[in-house]
C-alpha cells in the first residue's frame, strides 16, 4: 500500500481511503472495528466519514452513529495511526432543519463530530455539498446555476473564516470540498489566496467507470491546483462488482434498502456493467480490482474511497493496491466508455 502526500496539506495518507458509511446500518460496531483492524494491518490509514452517516438510507435516528462507532474505537487508543476525514452536512431535512452551511453551523457541527469521534482534532473537515446545490447525485439533469454571485462569495468567506478559527484552535488540520463544481472550487481557492484564508485541500466527488464527470474540466483543475479527488462510489454502489447483474436484489445488500441505488439503476446501466464484467473476465482480473485500479491510474491526483460490508469484500478491494492495469486493458476501457458514456 503506497503512502501519498495529500495535496498541499502536509499529511501523508494511504493510496486508498476506507469508507465508513455502512457502519451503523449494514455493519455493527463489532464488524466496523474488525474492518478497521484489517485496514490498518494492510496499510490503509486514511478513513472517511460524515456527521450524517450511516447512509443508504439516511435516517434521523441513526445520524451520527458512524462517527460514534469510530469514537468507540479511538477510546481504546490508536488515534495517532489514522488520518481522519469527516464532513459537515449541507442544506437538507435530516440535520439542522434545512439550514444551509454557515460559519456558525460549521463550528457547531465540528464540535459535535469531535465529541462523537472521541478526538481533539480532525485531519480533514469537508463540506458535504454546497448550499447552492450541485450537478451531483443525478441532479445534473435538472440543476440550474445560482443567481446570486455576491451572496455565494460572502458565504464562502464566512465559512473560510470559521475554518481559520478552527485551525487556530487546533480542531482541524485541513478543509475540503465534496460534491462541488469547478466554478465553486475555483472561487474557494481564489478567496483563500486573496484574503489569506485556509485553502481547500481536496474534493470528494463521485467517480467510477460508470460516472466520469470529473474527466473534463475538473481533471484540469485538480491537476493544476494540486487538489486531489477523493473518489467516492468507485464501484458504483456495488454495480461494478457484478452482484446486481441481471437486475437482481441479493439479500443483505444496499439494494434492499435503496432499490434504485440513488438513481444509478437505469435501463442503460446493466449493459454497461456487463461490458466491464466481460472485459475483467477476459483480462483475468477481479472486476472490483479492475475498477479500483482504473480510478487510481487516472491522469489527475486521486484517492479512491473503498467500502465493504464484509471482510472478504474489504480484502478484495484493498488488494487493488497490487494491481496495475496494462495499456491493452486501458485501451479496452476507453472503447467501452465511448459505447456506454453516461449510463446514469
Amino acid at each position: 500500500m503506497k503512502q501519498l502526500p495529500l495535496g498541499q496539506t502536509g499529511l501523508t495518507v494511504s493510496e486508498y481511503c476506507l469508507g465508513t458509511m455502512t457502519w451503523g446500518t449494514q455493519n455493527t460496531e463489532a464488524e466496523a472495528h474488525d474492518q478497521i483492524g484489517y485496514a490498518l494491518d494492510h496499510g490503509v490509514n486514511f478513513w472517511d466519514t460524515a456527521e450524517m452517516y450511516p447512509t443508504n438510507p439516511v435516517r434521523a435516528e441513526t445520524v451520527g452513529a458512524t462517527e460514534a462507532i469510530i469514537g468507540s474505537w479511538f477510546a481504546k487508543g490508536g488515534r495517532d495511526r489514522v488520518v481522519l476525514a469527516t464532513k459537515v452536512t449541507g442544506k437538507g431535512d435530516t440535520l439542522r432543519s434545512g439550514q444551509p452551511i454557515t460559519g456558525a453551523s460549521f463550528t457547531a457541527a465540528l464540535d459535535g463530530s469531535l465529541r462523537r469521534l472521541n478526538t481533539d482534532y480532525i485531519d480533514l473537515y469537508q463540506l458535504h455539498w454546497p448550499n447552492r446545490g450541485s450537478y451531483h447525485f443525478r441532479q445534473i439533469w435538472s440543476y440550474r446555476p445560482p443567481v446570486s454571485r455576491a451572496e455565494t462569495l460572502d458565504h464562502m468567506q464566512d465559512v473560510l473564516r470559521a475554518a481559520e478559527a478552527a485551525m487556530a484552535a487546533g480542531k482541524i488540520r485541513a478543509i475540503g470540498l465534496s460534491n462541488e463544481t469547478v466554478w465553486g472550487a475555483a472561487q474557494w481557492l481564489r478567496l483563500a489566496d486573496e484574503h489569506r484564508l485556509p485553502r481547500m485541500a481536496t474534493v470528494q466527488n463521485e467517480y467510477s467507470l460508470l460516472c466520469r464527470q470529473f474527466d473534463s474540466d475538473w481533471a484540469e483543475l485538480a491537476a493544476m491546483e494540486d487538489l486531489p479527488l477523493l473518489a467516492f462510489s468507485p464501484l458504483a454502489c456495488g454495480l461494478l462488482s457484478g452482484k446486481y447483474a441481471g437486475d437482481v436484489v441479493p439479500e443483505r445488500t444496499r439494494r434492499e434498502q435503496t432499490p434504485q441505488l440513488g438513481g444509478r439503476v437505469t435501463p442503460q446501466v446493466f449493459p454497461a456493467v456487463s461490458a466491464y464484467l466481460g472485459l475483467a473476465r477476459d483480462a483475468g482480473l477481479d472486476p472490483c480490482q479492475m475498477a479500483l485500479a482504473f480510478t487510481r491510474q487516472r491522469p489527475f491526483p486521486v484517492i479512491p474511497i473503498l467500502g465493504a460490508t464484509t471482510l472478504d469484500q474489504l480484502a478484495v478491494n484493498i488488494g487493488a493496491a497490487e494491481v496495475v492495469l496494462g495499456d491493452d486493458v486501458l485501451a479496452a476501457i476507453d472503447a467501452l466508455h465511448r459505447e456506454h458514456p453516461a449510463p446514469y
